[in-house]
């Protein structure tokens, strides 16, 4: 041995405690820090569960009452448009007759005809609509009087007829006269009108007033005020 002291070896580290300080040395610090919530945001969320509690039930039990109840609305919808489609066929429309002709006998068993373009049957079965109403009555001498408008109503139990837009009425003789309405009565061969009235014939020219035509058309009243303009000195 030397009188020289030799030195010493360090002493020897942990395996195990050399690994951890590398190993801290290469780790990165945190990207971010750790949310957490704040105590109204744990209130709010505490009080949607206990409101997702009630309303789910509620919801759900709706849900199967709506199952079992849409069979039954879809009858009643099916029920009700059977019902509407039956309203609807009990009211048909209004009958119409293209070229009716009806028939009859005045006082004295002379015969009259009435026709027409189109009828419409009315609310009352004896009352009928009249488009281009046209009235044949013949006298008992073998002359006749026609009348005839656009427009007119025919009342089959009192034998009225009524007419309007420009009413004519043709005389066997010749005779013309035009007015605006008139009410005949067939069974008595009479006829009236209350508008302006111009007639004309071998007679000549005549306005006035209203007329009144009695004897199934042998006579002619002029009523109100009249003019007329005769012809050869008559």
């Amino acid at each position: 041995m030397s009188g020289r002291d030799e030195p010493r070896p360090a002493p020897a580290v942990p395996l195990r405690a050399e690994r951890s300080a590398a190993a801290s040395r290469h780790m990165l610090p945190p990207s971010r820090r750790r949310w957490s919530p704040s105590a109204g945001q744990i209130a709010r969320r505490r009080f949607a569960v206990q409101v997702a509690k009630w309303l789910l039930p509620i919801a759900g039990v709706g849900l199967l009452a709506a199952i079992a109840v849409w069979p039954e609305l879809d009858r009643m919808e099916d029920r009700a448009r059977v019902s509407f489609r039956r309203v609807i066929q009990a009211a048909p429309e209004a009958v119409r007759l293209v070229s009716p002709r009806y028939q009859g006998l005045d006082e004295e068993s002379r015969p009259f005809t009435v026709t027409a373009t189109v009828a419409t049957q009315t609310e009352n079965p004896d009352i009928v609509d009249l488009d281009r109403p046209r009235a044949d009555v013949l006298l008992t001498d073998g002359s006749w009087v026609l009348l005839e408008s656009e427009q007119g109503r025919f009342d089959k139990g009192r034998h009225l007829l009524d007419l309007w837009g420009e009413v004519t009425l043709w005389q066997d003789g010749g005779n013309m006269l035009v007015t605006a309405a008139a009410q005949v009565q067939l069974q008595e061969g009479s006829a009236s009108g209350d508008q302006p009235v111009a007639a004309q014939g071998p007679f000549g020219t005549l306005v006035s007033e209203g007329f009144r035509l009695t004897e199934r058309g042998q006579v002619v009243v002029f009523t109100g005020r009249a003019r007329a303009m005769l012809e050869g000195g008559q």
